[in-house]
């Protein structure tokens, strides 16, 4: 259902901070369409490819709980409903997707765990075709393009903070999946229990404190992929003045410029290039 609980009918709470610095209502042609789930909310919109901004506003439903596979796909329906969208849809998931099939569940329903999101998704929007991939993987797709790395050539890492770190690696534009650097052993921990923002919060740490943390994980992703550019988001990015400049890696950081809504972005660039992970 809507945040408002009339179908179609987004409220101002909905729609708070959705509209990008870039948003607009042209006559644009080049369009795509992006849904991005997360554990809270079901948020899509129409895409201008060509500048990375939403035309319009982007349209938010409350993810259902549980979420399961069939609730969560009939909430991308809704949406994609909202606008009388009749294209492709590209959809973002909160977990590793290979083969078509989800292989983990991060904030949301387990019983995703071995669905085919290919199949659920054509199934409820009328067997168009669709394309299906990790939000973090989308997000560090509209970054590179259009966003903090656009105009960077080679190794570009994007890295969320927040309860974990989530990623995404790209070179030259081209996608390398479900990397999960999160994951990775720094030290004697996976580098997201100790440098994600949530640690910073649960221990209440100062800047400089998390700082370190988060410098030893960079040059440790450093070390393994010689990156050209780190690109930080998350809800944290946004006060990336504070912390940002006390970092001590090597390789230039900037935070994400998209905001929220990157995932949508990135959805609608996936189906657009007919991706298929």
């Amino acid at each position: 259902m809507t945040e408002s609980g009339t179908p179609g009918s987004p409220t101002a709470s909905a729609r708070e901070g959705d509209r990008a610095p870039d948003e607009k209502t042209s006559t644009a042609t080049n369009l795509a369409f992006g849904v991005d789930v997360g554990g809270s909310g079901i948020k899509g919109g129409i895409v201008d490819l060509d500048t990375g901004a939403l035309i319009g506003e982007r349209f938010k439903v409350l993810t259902p709980q549980p979420a399961t596979p069939d609730a969560v796909a009939g909430g991308v329906a809704e949406v994609v409903a909202h606008f009388d969208w009749q294209g492709p849809v590209g959809i973002t998931l909160p977990g590793v997707i290979t083969g078509g099939i989800m292989r983990t569940a991060a904030n949301i329903d387990k019983g995703w765990i071995g669905t085919d999101v290919y199949e659920l998704f054509s199934k409820n929007l009328d067997g168009r075709k669709v394309s299906v991939l990790n939000d973090a993987d989308a997000a560090g797709m509209a970054e590179d393009a259009y966003g903090a790395g656009k105009g960077v050539n080679g190794v570009v890492m994007l890295l969320t903070f927040g309860t974990g770190i989530g990623s995404a690696i790209l070179n030259d534009g081209k996608l390398v999946p479900n990397t999960e650097l999160g994951h990775l052993q720094v030290g004697k921990k996976e580098a997201e229990h100790q440098a994600s923002s949530k640690v910073k919060e649960d221990k209440g740490w100062s800047y400089e404190k998390w700082t370190e943390k988060v410098s030893e994980v960079l040059k440790t992703y450093e070390a393994l992929f010689w990156p050209r550019l780190f690109i930080v988001g998350g809800g944290i990015s946004r006060k990336s003045a504070k912390w940002i400049p006390l970092l001590t890696n090597s390789t230039p950081v900037e935070a994400a410029a998209l905001l929220n809504t990157a995932g949508i972005v990135g959805a609608a660039m996936a189906v657009d290039q007919g991706l298929r992970v």
